[in-house]
């Protein structure tokens, strides 16, 4: 029910529109019985307010140019007054939470009073209403679209471009559709993880309207086979996330059913899936739903950043979940495991494409590396690093011994240090090579213990591969030269330092995905390993958050 101070307020808004259209008065209220305005009427009042001098209310003022192109200069029609498109509009805004958005961000209540306040014959009036729900329109499908915030501005190591959209043609595009539920779920992102996370937030947020879960409280590792009351804790909890469905003659006892349950929900939480709940099993099974609910929606903020087209043939890699995907049309190939920067030296979040590989690659020490980690060795032991490394002085070789190294410091430092191809390479036998800005690339590696743990953030910010050759079999499969695996492996044992182009450069895109699709189509959690999530999470609910 429209109050009356909202009212004054909606028909204050018109009376200085009129005023700065240069119009005097607002025009009166129409008597009883009257019919609305035509169109052209409509329309007439619309061209006067966008070309008046002096700036419009704010959400207008915003896409003044859009509006103005689209009904002045193209004579676009209108969509709104009259319409059922201005009650969908409304139940739109007012479910955002239900695309991972907020209603709180768009002033539902106004534009309820401004369409419930429209008279017969108040032309003005429907013009303005026309403007505020296309202003508000395109506001909501570009949130949808392309995010709501920059990510360099979240972040200084997210760097991707924000998404460019033509909003002209999304007022025309709306022509060709009879409901904005058609609209939007167009102009969401085409992708298949984007449509899981959507899905994903509606059944956690039913899960969170019910009451979520209750938390499985502290003690004792709980092993298969144990009684204890916590047991029940734990039933439960599955239970309320539908991770088990199956009831027990005694709740109390730890049976076989329920280890089945607890090695997957421990599979999907990153954790080792071993049956075992210990303090890491409770910690990520006592995350509120409604904190599961927050994760969804920061996820899909950032997937809206992501490009449209991630590429016909393209790599995924997933530094939060340590994994790597190959895919082909739409079609999943392969998940290689591969280990990601440590959390002070984080792996960057961009988008870049494979143009060649490098078998038997050198190693350049990183400046940050050679002075900070290896000067002081060598201070120490000159010969510290062996025959396997080579040092550089303008580009001429020259001994280790050769240098008095406690004449130099971190600020001081002349030299390059790079090692040499070999089995003990750090980059291993191959490097995957995408020219960027940050020193980048996927490589092999001769730490391969590191592969085999379930939390893999070891590098120094590179990306360690962990099946290199079968990767760079695939990659060249259709490289001139015939290339076989038995091919790579001959010029592996040469030693010999070999650059191979792709016959098309490949893309590969760095994401930072704490919840996504497994393998088997479940949603899967993990833990925010570098503060990206805590960073969006206060942007994103910061007005929003009791």
């Amino acid at each position: 029910m429209t109050n009356n101070r909202t009212w004054d307020r909606t028909r204050g808004c018109a009376f200085a529109l009129a005023a700065l259209a240069g119009l005097g008065a607002a025009p009166a209220l129409a008597a009883k019985g009257d019919s609305f305005s035509t169109r052209d009427e409509v329309s007439a009042q619309v061209t006067t307010i966008l070309n008046a001098k002096g700036r419009l209310p704010m959400p207008v003022q915003r896409v003044r140019k859009v509006l103005t192109k689209h009904y002045v200069e193209n004579e676009g029609r209108l969509f709104w007054v009259g319409s059922p498109r201005m009650d969908q509009l409304i139940e739109h805004l007012s479910n955002a939470e239900r695309d991972g958005l907020f209603s709180r961000d768009y002033p539902v209540d106004y534009l309820i009073t401004l369409k419930d306040s429209l008279q017969a014959g108040e032309s003005f009036t429907e013009a303005y209403a026309e403007l505020a729900f296309s202003a508000f329109f395109l506001r909501y499908a570009t949130d949808l679209k392309i995010g709501r915030f920059v990510p360099r501005k979240i972040d200084p190591e997210l760097f991707v471009s924000r998404k460019k959209l033509a909003l002209v043609p999304l007022l025309t595009k709306l022509n060709n559709y009879s409901s904005l539920s058609a609209f939007f779920k167009d102009m969401e992102p085409q992708n298949s993880e984007y449509r899981t996370l959507r899905n994903a937030l509606r059944q956690f947020q039913a899960i969170e309207a019910k009451g979520g879960w209750q938390p499985v409280d502290p003690g004792e590792t709980l092993k298969p086979g144990m009684t204890d009351p916590r047991v029940a804790q734990v039933r439960a909890r599955l239970r309320a996330s539908g991770d088990i469905s199956q009831t027990a003659t005694d709740p109390n006892v730890y049976d076989e059913a329920l280890v089945i349950a607890v090695r997957q929900f421990q599979a999907e939480h990153g954790l080792d899936s071993d049956g075992v709940i210990g303090k890491q099993s409770i910690f990520a099974m006592n995350i509120p739903a409604k904190e599961r609910v927050r994760q969804i929606i920061v996820n899909l903020e950032r997937w809206r950043w992501l490009p449209e087209d991630l590429g016909d043939k393209h790599i995924l890699v997933n530094v939060a979940s340590f994994e790597l995907r190959r895919v082909e049309y739409g079609s999943l190939q392969e998940v290689i495991r591969v280990v990601v920067g440590k959390p002070g030296h984080r792996t960057p979040v961009f988008s870049n494409k494979i143009k060649y590989l490098e078998l038997n690659p050198t190693w350049t020490v990183p400046y940050s590396i050679a002075t900070k980690e290896i000067l002081p060795k060598l201070q120490a032991n000159p010969g510290h690093l062996g025959q396997s490394y080579e040092l550089l002085q303008g580009g001429q070789s020259i001994p280790f011994g050769s240098v008095d190294w406690a004449s130099y410091s971190r600020s001081s430092f002349p030299f390059t240090i790079r090692q040499k191809p070999g089995p003990k390479n750090a980059l291993g036998r191959v490097k995957f090579i995408f020219p960027n800005k940050h020193s980048i690339y996927l490589h092999d590696t001769p730490s391969r213990s590191l592969f085999s743990r379930t939390s893999r953030a070891f590098s120094h910010g590179c990306i360690r591969v962990g099946r290199p050759l079968h990767l760079a079999n695939q990659l060249l499969a259709n490289a001139p030269g015939k290339w076989s695996l038995r091919k790579i492996q001959t010029v592996l044992d040469s030693a010999k330092r070999t650059r191979v182009n792709l016959p098309e450069p490949l893309a590969v895109h760095l994401t930072y995905s704490t919840v996504f699709r497994g393998l088997n189509g479940a949603i899967n959690f993990r833990p925010d390993i570098y503060g990206r999530d805590k960073r969006l999470y206060r942007a994103l609910f910061a007005k929003h958050t009791p």
